[in-house]
């Protein structure tokens, strides 16, 4: 008897291991600039959604791999019934504008808003969107203004697929600098908008980008700037990154400066071959560290 309750224990105890930790998979996240929120009463429970716009964007930063959840309610003025039709427009990474059309919303049956006099919110409708690993920024827009709509994000995050990466030398590096990470000697190559990195590759593979903002001692708190990425002459991507003052990476050669935390990006290079080029954005801002890798397996189509 004794035996089956230790042994009821031990499996009450894994389980709920496994419930807590499947419960952090998951997570909220707001906006980092437009934040008007709509509180929302879900089966009694508020929820807290935030108001999208047609001119400014609501921005989502997170770093991958994941998938980003979009869960939207549009908004029935007071005493309207029918259905509803809207649009969102999306990028990620500055990339390709896509867009999701939600049609036949109904008035929900489960759900008010803690506000009355906005009126009675719309059937919940969600859509995802897959991130790869790195850091990414996603903007939405509603297309026009006609439907009122809120949003809700729920990120989960995903195990990287694992593979080996190999560093390899860019075309063009402004100049090698090494860094000191963890008692080992790693090399970067500093860039800047008048100077910035090409590499040339052969897909189909993965480009993954290290980046590091230079920083004076007397810079403190966060420090955001913006990578674009050329792709065979035309812009591919641009990346709004932050980073603070790195805690473990220093300069082997250089007491001046200090380095900060590396912010990642992977670019899917398609069949073929491509030169990429890679420069910051920001006039006011300091150089920046590269460094560049390749799946080991792909080694050879990077050369």
């Amino acid at each position: 008897m004794k035996k089956i309750q230790i042994l009821t224990l031990i499996i009450l105890f894994f389980g709920s291991g496994l419930i807590a930790q499947s419960g952090k998979s998951a997570r909220y996240v707001k906006p980092v600039n437009f934040q008007k929120k709509v509180t929302t009463i879900v089966s009694g429970k508020s929820r807290s959604y935030y108001s999208l716009n047609n001119e400014i964007a609501s921005v989502i930063n997170l770093r991958g791999p994941g998938v980003l959840r979009i869960i939207t309610r549009a908004r029935f003025a007071p005493g309207k019934d029918g259905t509803l039709k809207y649009e969102i427009k999306y990028t990620v990474d500055g990339g390709e504008m896509q867009s999701k059309i939600i049609a036949n919303v109904k008035r929900t049956k489960n759900a008010t808003y803690k506000n009355g006099s906005l009126g009675m919110p719309g059937q919940l409708r969600d859509f995802e969107i897959e991130l790869d690993r790195g850091d990414h920024t996603i903007e939405l827009f509603l297309k026009d203004v006609d439907t009122p709509v809120a949003v809700r994000y729920k990120f989960t995050p995903t195990k990287a697929k694992k593979q080996d990466w190999i560093a390899f030398c860019p075309l063009r590096p402004s100049e090698p600098v090494d860094l000191i990470s963890r008692e080992s000697t790693v090399k970067y190559y500093r860039f800047s908008m008048e100077k910035p990195v090409k590499v040339e590759l052969t897909g189909p593979t993965q480009l993954r980008v290290l980046s590091r903002i230079e920083n004076h001692y007397h810079m403190k708190g966060r420090i955001n700037y913006r990578l674009q990425v050329v792709e065979n002459g035309e812009v591919k991507n641009t990346y709004q990154l932050s980073s603070r003052r790195s805690e473990i990476a220093v300069y082997k050669n250089d007491k001046d400066i200090i380095p900060g935390k590396a912010c990642e990006f992977v670019i899917n290079v398609p069949q073929g071959k491509h030169i990429y080029e890679i420069k910051p954005l920001d006039k006011n801002k300091s150089t920046v560290l590269g460094r560049f890798l390749l799946p080991e397996k792909d080694v050879q189509l990077g050369q």
